[in-house]
């Protein structure tokens, strides 16, 4: 019974998010400000994960190569294809969760403990707009330009990993890489990326603004945020593989 009310309450909290804001300039400005502490934020943990994460990949694939009829071409193909079409978008995406659902939990769930919530309201502010509506955007327009970075890193992790061990060489990684690629695959990955964005922020956002009690609730929120924005990417990510490559 928690749970259906809690969905509910989601959903209800969704439809006063997306009205109309009442001051363009502020949200615009506010929409900025979230772009820079969400996106470019993270660029620096997206970036270091995609790295090792492609250059993993390439070496246990490199690894496994033991039957002589497989093509040499095989390691940058299956590099390319697992980065593309599952690591980058929800390996991501649950970091992010991590990093980007908790904060905004814990700035939200801060908010509402010290009263700034209410103090909005008072004044007449839709807070949930005001606080959310930005967020979720942000994380719909820049999510996709950081799996992009993870793409784009992952594949040059696994270069470096496979030619620094001299388990491969460039061209034929690059063959691999380009065999059977398919811009579909990409498409995917950023529609599913979009919808997770979508997901962490909002979850994010509900544990933050119903939070109830002290500093110890807040991070109890965060936490919560954590593990459902988690597990609804896992749902989400079967549900969409299932609507798009089946």
């Amino acid at each position: 019974m928690k749970i259906i009310k809690n969905i509910g309450r989601f959903i209800q909290m969704l439809f006063v998010v997306y009205s109309k804001p009442e001051k363009w300039s502020v949200f615009r400005e506010s929409l900025f400000t979230e772009i820079y502490h969400i996106g470019v934020n993270s660029i620096p943990i997206v970036a270091l994960m995609s790295t090792f994460m492609g250059g993993v990949i390439a070496l246990q694939t490199a690894s496994n190569m033991s039957n002589p009829l497989l093509p040499s071409y095989t390691i940058g193909y299956i590099t390319c294809s697992s980065t593309i079409l599952e690591f980058s978008p929800t390996i991501i995406s649950l970091i992010l969760a991590g990093k980007v659902g908790s904060n905004i939990a814990s700035e939200i769930g801060t908010m509402r403990t010290t009263e700034q919530i209410d103090a909005l309201e008072i004044m007449g502010v839709n807070s949930l707009t005001y606080l959310v509506l930005p967020k979720i955007i942000a994380s719909i327009l820049f999510f996709p330009i950081l799996v992009i970075i993870s793409m784009g890193l992952s594949l040059l992790g696994g270069w470096l990993s496979l030619v620094l061990t001299g388990l491969s060489d460039t061209e034929t990684y690059i063959y691999g890489i380009r065999y059977d690629f398919r811009v579909f695959f990409v498409v995917y990955a950023l529609v599913k990326t979009v919808v997770f964005g979508f997901l962490i922020v909002s979850i994010a956002s509900f544990y933050g603004f119903y939070t109830k009690g002290g500093s110890l609730d807040v991070g109890r929120s965060a936490t919560k945020a954590v593990v459902s924005s988690s597990v609804a990417i896992l749902i989400a990510n079967f549900i969409l593989t299932q609507l798009f490559l089946l």
